[in-house]
């Protein structure tokens, strides 16, 4: 069953949500500060403006007296300002200024009031806010100064609308975008998901979709599918391996049964007696099929690897030249070993040494001289040119392999036509190549002109 994800439910919507949330908390923040100071330092400007006026108007009092004031008030109320001015006596009658009444919410001596006011005649008027300071002169006068501050509260409302509505904007536009964004995401997830399902149905084939865009999801898909395709190629490996299986010890298995069957009809003893030699004969060749296959499923799968050790690998080399030497000069033939310097690899001793036995013992099978009919095997280590591996030969003077072939001697149960005569398994190489893998190195084949040179690297410790 396939299940499709919502859209608002994708890490990528919440990540651009929580994202943009402190984002418009930070930019909020910021512009609300700038607000605040703005409108604070345009109050602070109009209540200076206020101060300086009752500042003049007092010190005019005490110079000139009440007609000194008057005179002033008179004087600037005629100017239109948009400053207000109300002078009253003791008794709250009006002496000057151009607002009617006193507001009735005046606190006391040298106090803020808010008040409304009004402004035009007839059908045209309007109200609007006055901001005014309120001080008591002496003889019982009361002085009354402010100003009409609806332009500025206008502006500040402007402003917080303004700040208001680009926040609002601000997260409508990143919603939209996170939900656009996140939809996009999905449908890269979603068809990721569906080649992932397809692949757990059967399907090895099918690989994770990759937009070429190189970002993050490409490359997981990237990495995803060269595990795929080595996964497959592992399954295809199985495959071939359990079909080989069969089929090359279906025919040892059978002559087993059937020469087991032949003795028990027999009642001859030397009859029994070779039956069973033959028989443990036949079992010891499955048995060594058995151990070779072992031995490259824990190569390929890395279990030997807390065997590794720091070994020179030239004296690998050498000692198995010593083991061979004798076998090569009794079937008439010689096996040289020019392996001097010391060569340091971090591998394990006893899979190198049976890597190398593997190679002599095919040179030894399949690399007779045609002219001669008799074995010439050359054994090799040096460094490479530039110093980084050990480079490793075993050289032969048979008739060679075609180039075609080279790559498909490494695999399993694999036997050219002129091996299907000589005793063997056709594991052997494909052991070499896994213990290859295993330590970071490479098998490769090359023509020795005549015969076949098996090369194999390993990296050096450095």
């Amino acid at each position: 069953m396939q299940i499709k994800a919502s859209t608002f439910k994708t890490t990528a919507f919440k990540l651009v949500a929580l994202y943009l949330l402190i984002f418009a908390l930070s930019v909020g923040a910021i512009l609300g500060y700038v607000f605040w100071n703005t409108a604070l330092l345009l109050e602070r400007q109009a209540e200076e403006t206020i101060r300086s006026e009752v500042q003049a108007l007092g010190d005019q009092y005490r110079l000139r007296g009440l007609r000194g004031v008057v005179d002033i008030i008179e004087r600037r109320s005629a100017d239109q300002t948009g400053t207000i001015f109300l002078l009253d006596n003791a008794r709250g009658d009006r002496v000057t200024g151009n607002l009617v009444d006193m507001p009735p919410n005046i606190l006391g001596n040298g106090t803020w009031v808010d008040f409304p006011i009004t402004l035009g005649k007839g059908q045209h008027q309007i109200r609007h806010t006055a901001h005014a300071y309120h001080v008591e002169l002496p003889d019982g006068f009361r002085l009354l100064v402010g100003r009409d501050v609806e332009e500025l509260r206008t502006f500040r409302n402007l402003i917080k609308n303004t700040l208001l509505w680009a926040l609002g904007l601000t997260m409508a536009l990143g919603l939209g975008g996170g939900y656009l964004t996140s939809r996009n995401f999905l449908r890269r997830v979603d068809a990721i998901t569906d080649a992932s399902r397809a692949i757990m149905d059967g399907d090895l084939s099918q690989r994770m979709p990759v937009k070429g865009s190189n970002d993050e999801l490409d490359r997981l898909s990237q990495s995803l599918n060269e595990m795929l395709g080595q996964i497959e190629r592992l399954m295809a490996g199985m495959k071939e391996v359990s079909s080989n299986v069969a089929h090359d010890l279906r025919t040892p298995l059978t002559r087993l049964r059937a020469r087991t069957e032949a003795a028990l009809r027999s009642n001859n003893a030397q009859e029994h007696r070779v039956a069973l030699q033959q028989t443990i004969t036949e079992s010891d060749q499955l048995l060594a099929t058995f151990n070779a296959l072992l031995s490259i499923a824990r190569a390929e799968a890395g279990q030997s690897r807390e065997g590794l050790t720091d070994i020179d690998v030239s004296t690998v080399l050498t000692e198995v030249a010593e083991l061979y030497e004798p076998l090569v000069e009794e079937a008439g033939g010689t096996l040289e070993c020019r392996a001097i310097e010391p060569l340091l690899v971090h591998a394990d001793r006893q899979l190198l040494a049976q890597a190398f036995s593997n190679l002599v013992d095919n040179a030894m099978k399949y690399g007779l001289d045609p002219a001669t009919e008799k074995v010439a095997i050359a054994l090799t280590a040096q460094r490479s040119e530039d110093g980084s591996s050990a480079i490793i030969t075993i050289t032969d003077k048979g008739r060679g392999v075609d180039a075609k072939d080279h790559a498909r001697m490494q695999d399993r149960f694999v036997r050219l036509d002129e091996s299907r005569t000589k005793p063997g398994n056709g594991l052997g190489l494909s052991l070499v190549a896994s213990v290859m893998k295993l330590h970071g190195g490479t098998l490769k084949f090359a023509d020795a002109g005549p015969g076949l040179q098996a090369i194999l690297e390993l990296p050096l410790q450095r």
